[in-house]
């Protein structure tokens, strides 16, 4: 039996532990699970959090759109962002590379077929891809998303195993019990349709990924036969936990 495959989306209000700055306590936290489990699991990692990363150096002068200095704020802090987990994660013994996508890629079958050769071939030598979408050139996830739907999109590709997003909820919770401020984790579901109505339009405080656009990104991994756990990344070994089954995460099943 091969090792299963994990694709791991880490949202920026994971990375940043809902502070304005990136923690390296968290990408820590992150690498050590991997090299944790590195023996039955292989990941690949979609990570937001580029404009946080450059917000902790800079603070642009401009007069354009507010979309095009966050995306200048993406190339700045993009560099960043990698050099943070390279270190991190080279201490664990584990390796990282960098790939950076846009959707248009994802509607190209020669595009398509090379993003899978490539993540395929770095896997097998043991290198962690670290995705992201290609922020100077594309925006989308930037206004809306905050890669849940290019991690769905990846994911969907490469054919992974199972597909955890990470978030600051511990899971898609009923809307009663948010309308009763009693948080309750809807702990699992078949139908995509039931959650829709269970969640609200509250969008996250850093990242711009409310729970519409996770339910939008586990359809499109459902369609290709892959279940999603939505888990809350702000909590230490929510990887490893969340395998064993500890703690309350929703579970999306095919």
């Amino acid at each position: 039996m091969g090792k299963k495959r994990i694709l791991l989306k880490i949202g920026t209000n994971t990375l940043t532990k809902e502070t304005n700055q990136i923690s390296r306590g968290k990408v820590e936290d992150i690498g050590r699970q991997i090299a944790s489990l590195k023996g039955d699991y292989e990941f690949i990692i979609v990570s937001s959090g580029a404009i946080a990363a450059a917000k902790q150096f800079v603070k642009l002068e401009h007069n354009g759109a507010e979309i095009n200095v966050k995306q200048a704020l993406a190339a700045i802090g993009q560099p960043h962002l990698m050099r943070i987990f390279q270190e991190n994660f080279r201490e664990l013994g584990l390796f990282t590379s960098q790939c950076l996508l846009s959707y248009s890629d994802f509607e190209n079958l020669d595009a398509k077929a090379n993003i899978k050769n490539t993540i395929n071939v770095l896997v097998s030598n043991n290198f962690i891809p670290i995705i992201n979408e290609n922020d100077t050139v594309a925006a989308d996830e930037i206004q809306f998303g905050d890669n849940d739907k290019l991690a769905a999109l990846t994911a969907a590709l490469l054919q992974v195993d199972l597909l955890i997003i990470a978030t600051n909820t511990n899971g898609i919770y009923t809307k009663v019990s948010l309308e009763n401020d009693t948080p309750e984790t809807i702990s699992s579901v078949s139908g995509i349709g039931t959650l829709k109505q269970e969640i609200s339009t509250l969008k996250s405080t850093h990242g711009t990924g409310g729970m519409h656009s996770k339910i939008e990104a586990a359809t499109i991994a459902q369609h290709s036969g892959i279940e999603t756990w939505i888990v809350n990344g702000l909590k230490d070994n929510f990887i490893t936990d969340s395998l064993k089954g500890i703690g309350n995460f929703t579970k999306i099943k095919q």
